[in-house]
């Protein structure tokens, strides 16, 4: 039986239409981030995302030609919400670590900053050794490398664990734990506002690799080899064509890649 000419182009078409919307379905690649960690990912009031994981992760996605769709996620689910298909990478400042690439693989980092100890402004605490914090009650996010640094060195302290920063800030603030510990950009972060006024940092922690990793990195599924390459050509693509570096000014005064 032979089609007209008419009809072969209307079907010709309708598989078009049916192929460039299959493509367009999988040009979307969804997000998982936290939303409750300034500066690198935090909801406005009215809800929006925004912060250095959130303009890096619409930088990497624009260089890949994709489009970026953010889902939230309470930190100690992110990982089993990445694994049940919530969403197919995090890009929430997660340190690449041997015990967390056992759950996921990594893409390389997209910046390294160090940790940092905050205590009141009058404390007599004088530094960040085991000894200078002995006998005091530490506050850290739950589920963390600065959690696992501060039960691993801090053993003649109090170390609290918190599910998110903001409660531990609180505590802080309210006398109720001695310091604090975390990446020293969200603390300096936090200082530079009014709630922060109360507080100061002091001193800076030399990262241990074994327990804080390798900076932050991308985490995907096992086995996506071609997401994860592809993110990496991104990354690599992004620090040599500048526009790294236009978000990290945007947000620091130093380049936040680190060594």
């Amino acid at each position: 039986m032979r089609i007209s000419s008419r009809v072969s182009l209307a079907l010709s078409a309708a598989a078009l239409a049916l192929t460039i919307g299959a493509a367009q379905a999988q040009e979307k690649i969804r997000i998982g981030t936290e939303g409750a960690y300034p500066p690198f990912n935090n909801l406005t009031a009215d809800g929006q995302l925004e912060g250095f994981d959130i303009d890096i992760a619409n930088a990497l996605c624009e260089e890949m030609q994709v489009e970026c769709e953010f889902v939230t996620q309470d930190w100690d689910g992110i990982i089993p919400a990445l694994q049940a298909n919530r969403f197919d990478a995090i890009i929430a400042s997660m340190s690449i670590t041997d015990e967390r690439m056992k759950q996921v693989d990594f893409t390389n980092k997209y910046y390294n900053t160090p940790p940092a100890i905050v205590a009141l402004k009058d404390t007599d605490i004088a530094g960040v050794t085991a000894e200078d914090l002995a006998g005091k009650s530490i506050g850290v996010q739950g589920s963390t490398t600065h959690a696992n640094y501060s039960e691993a060195t801090y053993t003649d302290s109090d170390v609290r664990l918190y599910p998110t920063a903001d409660e531990y800030k609180l505590d802080l603030i309210n006398g109720r734990i001695d310091a604090a510990n975390d990446d020293i950009t969200v603390l300096e972060e936090w200082l530079a506002t009014d709630e922060g006024a109360c507080c100061k940092i002091v001193g800076t922690i030399t990262p241990v690799d074994e327990i804080h990793g390798l900076g932050a990195g991308i985490a995907i599924r096992k086995g996506e080899d071609e997401l994860r390459e592809k993110f990496n050509a991104a990354i690599d693509a992004i620090r040599a064509n500048g526009k790294y570096k236009e978000i990290n000014d945007k947000y620091f005064s130093f380049d936040a890649y680190g060594g």
